[in-house]
């Protein structure tokens, strides 16, 4: 595989992007029980995309609320609040903040540090090419899509209980899939 430093996206708009969280998911899906797998999302969120003219130095900065946390189960989400999982009374927040973008062969990367629980770690994002689209006069739209492997152990989230018969209730590998909307913040 080749990188390069210039990367070619058609119909590529530069700016600064505002997420637009009603059309934004941020989810995940871990195995759980060792047969099945779960699947959850965050409700509340926000971040800034910046679109640089060479879109290899565009940068990225997402703020996730630890306690917006939305399995489908309050019991679940109220244990994965705790000290045994996200420990959100003292780590509120979950971050990813940009380092670099690039482009590998067809398939774009963007490099930075994710925190969970206070811990901080290189990671990269495999992406989509972003799509983006003028819906009115002034008004553009972009797309994003996004996904990331992580050990959850790596972050500090270590809980796990044993099953009869052998193995543990969850995986540690978590799957992040992203699926990102953001409105053209207008030029000053």
């Amino acid at each position: 595989m080749t990188t390069t430093n210039e990367i070619h996206i058609p119909g590529y708009v530069a700016g600064t992007w505002k997420i637009d969280t009603v059309h934004t998911h941020v989810g995940f899906v871990i195995k759980h029980m060792m047969v099945s797998k779960v699947r959850g999302q965050f409700d509340t969120f926000s971040g800034e995309i910046i679109t640089a003219d060479n879109p290899a130095d565009s940068s990225v900065a997402v703020t996730i609320e630890a306690t917006s946390i939305n399995t489908g189960n309050t019991m679940r989400d109220d244990h994965i609040r705790s000290a045994d999982f996200f420990d959100a009374a003292n780590h509120p927040t979950i971050t990813f903040t940009s380092t670099g973008v690039r482009q590998e062969g067809e398939d774009f990367f963007i490099d930075g540090d994710l925190t969970i629980r206070g811990t901080s770690k290189a990671v990269s994002l495999k992406t989509e090419a972003p799509e983006f689209a003028q819906i009115a006069d002034d008004k553009f739209k972009a797309g994003f899509s996004a996904n990331l492997e992580i050990n959850r152990t790596d972050f500090g989230v270590n809980y796990n209980g044993p099953i009869p018969g052998g193995g543990v209730a969850l995986g540690e590998k978590v799957q992040i899939v992203l699926e990102v909307e953001a409105d053209l913040v207008p030029a000053a």
